[in-house]
């Protein structure tokens, strides 16, 4: 069948505040948090918790660290995600309409679905910027893209990318923003994700496979394929592997942990203290849960974790840049949308 429209791609990551006051922040965070597959508790409770103590606790700090992340630009997560749509463009052509939404805060997702439907696509490609796949990441994108279409009358033909853990354009991307330093000269290598709490790929596991066993993320099986952990250990064996790192020269490790509920381990501070005991003076970490730097690199790694690990007795945590306006990896994103 002819395809007589121009092909829609949706791009879509996370979000972020409209701008570093407390007040947006407070917004940003109400509307993140509130999200029933981000805090996976009864109605009331997350209410409760985000609307009475997360949101107007946090609001305030958060908004001092998103003040030191700040550029002139805007937000980096944004201002790389505009560059990134833009370079894209002229890859794909006059066939396909490209817009950027976030999952929370603006540009949305319905201004991001209603520009590709007043353009008369065929078919729109959903592309989360999460290379691994979570319930509360691209599940989430996945369902609202999926309630905002419900309500259309002509629904066009939808495709989701699930997740590029393995990709080779990404993977050459990390490997080449890491040779802006000497390797070598480094203790050890952190391959430093996101985390979730343990209960929510308890849910997600259809096969009684999750947390069976210490090991049990670290292949990728037909029992696991959409489990978090297994991608992100995936994603970290293929760079390490063609770094020609041995098992003993880096470790797996999750941060950004929030609340009390015990997330998947090992946490990247508690593996700070350990490399710091076994008398390393120099970490290089890599983030590859994010395509772009954003609060939860440029910050959490590069400034939290290095005044950490100098209380520790280390002496430098060094951050490999992720993927942000790279050429390879916008040609990734090409290859990424064309095979979809």
């Amino acid at each position: 069948m002819a395809t007589l429209g121009k092909k829609g791609v949706l791009i879509v990551n996370l979000g972020t505040p409209d701008d570093p006051s407390r007040g947006a922040v407070y917004k940003y965070l109400k509307e993140f948090l509130l999200d029933e597959r981000v805090i996976d508790i009864p109605w009331l409770q997350r209410n409760l918790l985000v609307r009475g103590i997360i949101a107007p606790f946090r609001s305030g700090s958060s908004a001092k660290l998103y003040k030191m992340l700040w550029t002139k630009e805007g937000s980096p997560l944004k201002v790389y995600g505009e560059k990134l749509v833009k370079d894209i463009k002229p890859l794909l052509g006059d066939d396909y309409e490209v817009v950027l939404a976030m999952r929370y805060q603006s540009p949305s997702i319905e201004a991001g679905i209603k520009h590709l439907m007043d353009a008369s696509v065929s078919e729109i490609i959903v592309l989360p910027l999460f290379p691994h796949y979570a319930s509360a990441s691209t599940g989430s994108v996945h369902q609202e893209v999926m309630r905002l279409m419900s309500k259309e009358l002509a629904i066009p033909k939808l495709t989701f990318i699930n997740s590029y853990y393995d990709n080779p354009g990404m993977i050459d991307v990390f490997i080449e923003n890491a040779q802006q330093f000497d390797v070598a000269a480094y203790d050890h290598v952190l391959f430093s994700f996101h985390g979730l709490p343990e209960r929510q790929m308890v849910k997600a596991d259809r096969g009684n496979h999750c947390l069976g066993s210490k090991d049990c993320c670290k292949t990728l099986t037909i029992k696991n394929q959409f489990c978090y952990t297994a991608q992100c250990n995936a994603t970290a064996q293929a760079i390490a592997k063609k770094m020609n790192l041995s098992e003993d020269q880096y470790t797996i490790c999750f941060q950004s942990r929030l609340g009390r509920a015990e997330w998947v381990k090992p946490y990247t501070s508690d593996i700070l203290e350990v490399r710091a005991e076994a008398g390393d003076k120099k970490l290089l970490v890599f983030c590859p849960a994010f395509v772009s730097d954003c609060l939860e690199t440029t910050i959490e790694v590069s400034t939290e974790y290095q005044e950490e690990f100098e209380e520790l007795g280390g002496e430098k945590v060094d951050l490999v840049p992720s993927l942000n306006d790279h050429p390879k990896w916008i040609e990734a994103v090409k290859e990424l949308v064309l095979s979809a």
